[in-house]
């Protein structure tokens, strides 16, 4: 089976179990453990943390998702929605743990550029919160993320270096992140 075509059963059967069918709500998560696994293994491995932490970190995404299951948008794939559950739950692990977590800068912009158009409304929701940034930062996010230029582009466009256009970035990301939740409570 092709990424494609198990992409496409797991979002039938999460469409399913959202309407309420038990059933299928077991074959997606049977079907998407081991995936889960893979997943937290990999990213254990790459931040040093040990792999009887990707067990639990497994266990928090299955209770993520069954909690958070009405917040997937059925018109999205449904794999990175479950990347996202898994990077955050291992994040909060490892700040739990007392570890300083950071998430490498090209995890966040592959997640950003994997995302799909925006409708509208979801738009006005972004224009309004980048608004709040303030420059260089604003226009960095701005060029990066939703415009698609490369970080290079950006850096010439913006005569800055690289590495102060990643650096922006991030603690542009950081603050977004921050700004978002509040606006959630």
């Amino acid at each position: 089976m092709n990424n494609s075509t198990r992409e496409d059963e797991w979002a039938s059967w999460m469409r399913s179990a959202i309407a309420g069918d038990g059933r299928a709500y077991h074959k997606l998560l049977t079907a998407v453990t081991p995936h889960l696994r893979t997943m937290a293994r990999r990213r254990c491995e790459r931040y040093g943390a040990s792999a009887s932490e990707a067990e639990d970190v497994v266990q928090e995404v299955l209770l993520a998702i069954h909690l958070k299951r009405g917040t997937w948008d059925p018109a999205r794939p449904l794999g990175p929605w479950m990347a996202a559950l898994v990077r955050n739950k291992l994040i909060d692990s490892l700040r739990r743990r007392g570890r300083q977590a950071s998430v490498p800068l090209d995890d966040v912009i592959a997640i950003l550029e994997s995302e799909e158009r925006m409708d509208a409304g979801d738009r006005m929701d972004v224009e309004q919160i980048l608004g709040r940034l303030k420059d260089p930062q604003r226009t960095i996010v701005q060029s990066i993320s939703i415009e698609g230029s490369s970080v290079r582009e950006t850096a010439e466009r913006l005569k800055m270096t690289e590495v102060a256009v990643r650096v922006s970035l991030h603690r542009a990301l950081k603050a977004l992140s921050v700004l978002y939740s509040e606006q959630m409570k």
